[in-house]
């Protein structure tokens, strides 16, 4: 296994990939980007291949952050330069790069609870986390971080949980051309074209669990 450190648009390859998975990139892309992020995953996906887009989308078709001034925070403070799009601009460019989507998730609501899980792991050890950004920034420094990462967590998980923001899973397919081989014919892609291969079958007088 090799790991690069390395602009994407940069990346060159003897043969394309089968599969690609972008994680967590897709907002720091920004608009202006997207037709150039999209055509390099083509390019960089043979025919038939697919690749996973893991990415935060806005919640509103016209908004590009939170509101409030978070945003503006979080910009400034935690990820400079990010940009959130809606998923339907996002599947717009995935189009027009002449890939195919083949299935969309938005899983915004687990990313919520994640987000408050961490946010309620930081509340429950603040003494441990100013101790070790004091000794790593000095005293000032320290609290001012401690302070940015509190309220991004708790302000993000809001933001999740209210609908502000989203995270879509995008699976999107370069077809083949070919309409003879892959899991249907015409699939043009290695796409199963069913989620059955993500769930467990349930056992014989398994008692369902139901989470909270």
């Amino acid at each position: 296994m090799r790991v690069l450190l390395q602009d994407y648009r940069e990346l060159q390859v003897d043969e394309p990939f089968d599969k690609i998975s972008s994680i967590g990139m897709f907002e720091h892309v920004g608009r202006a980007q997207m037709p150039t992020y999209f055509a390099t995953l083509r390019r960089l996906l043979k025919p038939g291949g697919l690749a996973m887009n893991h990415g935060i989308t806005a919640g509103g078709i016209d908004n590009t952050e939170l509101g409030a001034g978070l945003g503006e925070f979080i910009d400034r403070y935690i990820f400079p330069g990010g940009e959130l799009l809606h998923v339907s601009v996002a599947l717009h460019e995935i189009g027009k790069a002449g890939l195919e989507m083949v299935d969309t998730e938005n899983i915004r609501p687990h990313y919520a609870r994640t987000l408050w899980a961490w946010s309620d792991a930081l509340e429950a050890q603040l003494p441990k986390a100013r101790e070790i950004l004091i000794a790593q920034h000095g005293t000032e420094k320290g609290e001012k971080v401690l302070r940015a990462y509190r309220l991004y967590l708790a302000g993000c998980a809001l933001g999740f949980e209210q609908g502000w923001v989203a995270l879509h899973q995008i699976l999107m397919a370069n077809p083949s051309g070919q309409r003879d081989g892959g899991a249907l014919p015409g699939a043009q892609s290695e796409y199963p074209f069913n989620r059955e291969y993500i769930y467990t079958p349930p056992q014989a007088g398994a008692t369902p669990v139901r989470q909270p």
